[in-house]
């Protein structure tokens, strides 16, 4: 059961911020890549950790594999929190694991750039929340064809879906970690604007 709020103390959140902080660290992609011999992601494609680079040594699974379990840092924190200690506690242990992931602690704090984490948070805080970001990626995605300017569109939408969702203590967090999504892929909005960010392959050429 939560932890009343009475009885919240400080070095309690403490310990959820640095749990969460930790399972956030954790890079899967980088992991999985060696365990399946696909080579280091640092030395591949765009140097990311994420699941978009991993797919980029061929494998299909290590990619799905890969979103999933950075999904899974994010949504894992949130539920442990929310059960052991309270809402504040989840909303805290979202924003730590995906702190840990873009900064992890393992790799002199460069990681990625947290779309799939912060999936993961959304939707273990409420899952239609993660649903709408999900489809609004998905639209733009489908219309655009880019999978980063998709990722930038559902950030900058979510806070205003979560506010006629009314779920408005949810707002602030959506539109920190939204932010942080944004300077993130800062580079990419630079590829965007000049018209050279790659495009979704629909098929191989």
């Amino acid at each position: 059961m939560p932890v009343p709020d009475i009885v919240t103390a400080p070095y309690l959140l403490t310990f959820v911020a640095v749990a969460s902080y930790l399972l956030g660290s954790i890079p899967f992609g980088l992991v999985i890549a060696k365990l399946m011999g696909l080579g280091d992601l640092r030395q591949i494609g765009s140097g990311n950790i994420g699941a978009t680079n991993v797919l980029r040594t061929g494998s299909k699974s290590a990619a799905l594999a890969t979103l999933l379990l950075d999904a899974g840092k994010g949504g894992i924190a949130v539920l442990l929190a929310r059960f052991f200690v309270g809402e504040d506690a989840a909303q805290l242990a979202g924003l730590a694991a995906f702190i840990g992931h873009i900064f992890p602690v393992w790799l002199n704090f460069n990681g990625g750039k947290g779309v799939a984490t912060y999936l993961g948070t959304l939707l273990a805080l409420s899952f239609f929340a993660g649903l709408a970001a999900c489809l609004t990626w998905l639209a733009f995605a489908l219309v655009f064809r880019i999978s980063s300017l998709a990722a930038l569109a559902a950030a900058a939408l979510m806070p205003l879906w979560l506010h006629f969702m009314g779920l408005p203590s949810y707002v602030m967090l959506a539109a920190l970690l939204g932010a942080l999504i944004w300077m993130r892929h800062a580079g990419n909005i630079r590829r965007i604007l000049s018209g050279t960010e790659k495009k979704i392959q629909l098929r191989k050429s």
